[in-house]
């Protein structure tokens, strides 16, 4: 999404022909990558004296809220923030008279709906995602034609076609939904992700960010994801959810010295609560599979599992990880009738069934 902040320049004030305003933008998106977020909000400021009325003020300060809060789940305040300027971004796009450049546009419009969807979807808001996807479709579809104008439209139209196929199938709640809508292609879509990734002004951390999400939770590859989580915590190594996805990674595919050490990296808190509950997750596979200290596994899932319930639904794949944990352990305790219970509860909770560790 932060592809628009770059493609929407010209709407009003030309930024894509000023230079000064131009890096200024793009440290700004480093910084909240990064989790700099002071330093996100100096260059905000700066930029809204400059263009107080340019939609990517909105989308800026969208993206700022958001990584500052993640997760963002419906009973933090600043999810109405959140959503505020975002539907004002669209509302600016879809107002706009007679554009210079409509691709701009579509690309604010495109980034400020991706990016709601994004939010709607992880927190399960059903009632919101689906009135969201039928409007944004004609959007979608107009972004086809404008591949050669920015590369960055690659990363939208690989999203189309790998999720119009693949989404359904893991989520069959979506199955009808997604009949109102033309087929996909999932080869051609995780292409255009990464030539999206590869040529983009902006886009590779949105790009590598989905592309390890499709390899580790629906494609189950957890070698080829591990290239691009690997790429994400180099490129931001202060970003905590780029962290948890490489660890969970390295442990997926039983590196758990590696991840043993990326873990012990971390000095003391992080502050971020919901990290700290994904951590105590990774101790209980680390102690489960490395250490074969079930006493203590245990004790790290059940952990994990009551610090994830401040999160609703956001935290409830790391919860459904944390109970086939406790499956496993239950079972080599002979405790059958647990073994079966916290299973039944994993899956229930989880959307990946196959990221259960139990291999």
């Amino acid at each position: 999404m932060v592809s628009c902040f770059l493609s929407t320049a010209g709407v009003q004030s030309q930024i894509l022909k000023d230079t000064a305003s131009m890096n200024l933008l793009k440290s700004g998106v480093d910084d909240i990558y990064s989790f700099r977020f002071d330093e996100a909000r100096d260059i905000s400021e700066r930029l809204s004296s400059i263009y107080p009325d340019h939609p990517v003020i909105n989308l800026y300060s969208g993206m700022l809220t958001y990584w500052e809060n993640y997760p963002l789940i419906p009973s933090s305040p600043s999810s109405v923030s959140y959503e505020n300027y975002m539907t004002s971004c669209i509302k600016q796009c879809e107002e706009a008279q007679n554009p210079d450049d409509y691709a701009e546009y579509l690309l604010a419009n495109l980034g400020a709906r991706g990016m709601l969807l994004m939010y709607y979807a992880d927190n399960n808001l059903t009632d919101k995602v689906n009135p969201l996807i039928i409007s944004t479709y004609r959007h979608v579809r107009e972004s086809f034609d404008y591949t050669s104008v920015y590369s960055d439209f690659y990363f939208f139209t690989g999203l189309y076609n790998y999720y119009r196929e693949a989404y359904p199938e893991a989520h069959p709640i979506y199955r009808m939904l997604a009949f109102l809508f033309p087929k996909g292609d999932r080869e051609k879509g995780l292409k255009e992700m990464q030539n999206a990734g590869a040529y983009s002004i902006m886009l590779k951390a949105e790009a590598y960010s989905f592309l390890s999400y499709i390899f580790m939770s629906f494609e189950n590859n957890y070698q080829q994801s591990l290239a691009y989580t690997r790429g994400l915590h180099e490129l931001y190594p202060d970003n905590l959810p780029y962290l948890a996805g490489y660890i969970k990674n390295l442990l997926l595919i039983k590196k758990y010295d590696e991840a043993e050490i990326t873990m012990a990296s971390l000095i003391g808190e992080t502050g971020n609560y919901y990290f700290e509950a994904q951590l105590a997750v990774f101790n209980g596979i680390l102690e489960e599979k490395k250490y074969h200290n079930n006493i203590e596994a245990k004790r790290y899932y059940n952990k994990g599992i009551s610090e994830l319930s401040d999160f609703g639904y956001y935290g409830n794949d790391y919860s459904s990880i944390a109970y086939f944990g406790l499956s496993r352990i239950s079972g080599m305790n002979n405790d059958k009738q647990n073994r079966k219970t916290f299973r039944k509860m994993a899956l229930e909770l989880t959307s990946y069934k196959k990221i259960n560790f139990d291999e």
